[in-house]
């Protein structure tokens, strides 16, 4: 897949009659970050990661144009007892490595990409390619090796589809690995509704659970993904996001998954206005299908309110209602000036038994803690 993808570069490259209006751009995200965690035996941390990009567009003479973009993760993260003991990692990885070449209604996109969709902010049972913490004030997720087409309408409906391969973690909620040598496959159907949209999204790829610990060793497990989705926007914005999965073997408790996340948000005319977003997701597992009876229930708010031009704060709140409730908590004070950011994050997250939300939400530090950091784009 990443020799298809330079390939295209390349034929498009020689072969395309050029306008002459290329244009290249060299960019990056620098970010550091120090921490305290009384409360876990390494209470002290500090890292960075730096995010350089370049950027590369070539324009046609029939409004079409090529655009190539690479990009680099330099990260190093260490956590400290002070005086007797540290743990540290590091290392450098490709982070995006991508040729689009796109259209007035349509565009090709090949290599190594972000790709997400779906109506959900917080709690994403479409989060099927995209490792997005929705309380990282960056936004930042590994991509994937595929190809990916969309075209777009003039009523605003579009059609997505798309190969992958060469991707083995697994993402979002899954909790058995791809089978990186067998490609992926799927589509997505997007049409415009009275004062919204709505969506289907299919996807097929091939587990291997042969790593997985207490799971039947199956090397390969074809599984298929259906789900759907909509957002309306009628004074007060409502969505919901629904998926529902099923795998060829019985591997137990994972043979089928369910979810189904209603949202809401609103913004009140409170000062300079105070933005409120909830979500509750159902999710359930089982070794057959409809069969509920292994399922929890998440609850999430976010409230933002901007302080001025420069200033904002947001809180995030996360409740599992398993057991008797365990509730995770995050306050963000960002402050803005061109290209710099500072992030203050206090946060309480407690200690909770290992399940399919822990999984993708909860954080490696529990107890109390606190994070600063600083951002700087160039």
């Amino acid at each position: 897949m990443r020799c298809i993808s330079l390939n295209i570069v390349l034929f498009i490259l020689f072969t395309g009659s050029g306008y002459g209006q290329d244009s290249l751009w060299v960019g990056g995200q620098l970010s550091g970050f120090v921490g305290y965690a009384p409360e876990v035996p390494l209470e002290g941390m500090a890292g960075g990661r730096y995010l350089p990009e370049m950027n590369y567009t070539l324009k046609f003479q029939n409004n079409h144009q090529l655009d190539f973009d690479i990009g680099a993760n330099l990260y190093g993260n260490a956590q400290v007892h002070p005086f007797d003991t540290s743990h540290s990692i590091g290392g450098i990885n490709l982070y995006r490595l991508w040729a689009r070449y796109m259209g007035k209604q349509f565009e090709i996109r090949a290599g190594l990409q972000k790709i997400n969709f779906g109506s959900a902010t917080l709690l994403r049972p479409l989060q099927w390619f995209d490792d997005i913490d929705p309380t990282d004030p960056l936004q930042f997720s590994n991509g994937v090796y595929g190809i990916l087409g969309r075209v777009y309408f003039l009523n605003n409906a579009n059609i997505w589809l798309w190969i992958l391969a060469g991707n083995k973690n697994p993402r979002g909620f899954e909790l058995v690995p791809n089978k990186p040598d067998v490609p992926e496959f799927g589509g997505r159907l997007q049409l415009p509704v009275h004062k919204g949209e709505v969506a289907v999204t299919y996807h097929h790829r091939t587990a291997d659970s042969r790593e997985v610990t207490g799971l039947p060793a199956y090397e390969k497990i074809p599984e298929n993904k259906y789900a759907i989705d909509a957002k309306w926007d009628i004074g007060i914005g409502l969505w919901f996001e629904a998926s529902w999965i099923q795998k060829s073997r019985n591997i137990g408790m994972l043979t089928y998954q369910s979810m189904l996340t209603t949202g809401a948000d609103y913004t009140l005319g409170i000062g300079n206005g105070l933005n409120i977003v909830a979500e509750h997701l159902f999710m359930a597992t089982d070794s057959t299908a409809f069969s509920f009876n292994n399922n929890l229930h998440v609850s999430a708010m976010m409230l933002t309110y901007p302080l001025g031009l420069f200033d904002r704060v947001s809180g995030y709140l996360f409740y599992l209602w398993q057991n008797d409730g365990t509730l995770s908590l995050m306050i963000n004070y960002q402050h803005s000036f061109s290209r710099f950011s500072l992030f203050v994050m206090p946060y309480y997250t407690p200690k909770m038994e290992q399940n399919l939300f822990t999984h993708r939400y909860n954080q490696s530090l529990t107890g109390p803690g606190i994070r600063v950091m600083a951002v700087f784009n160039h």
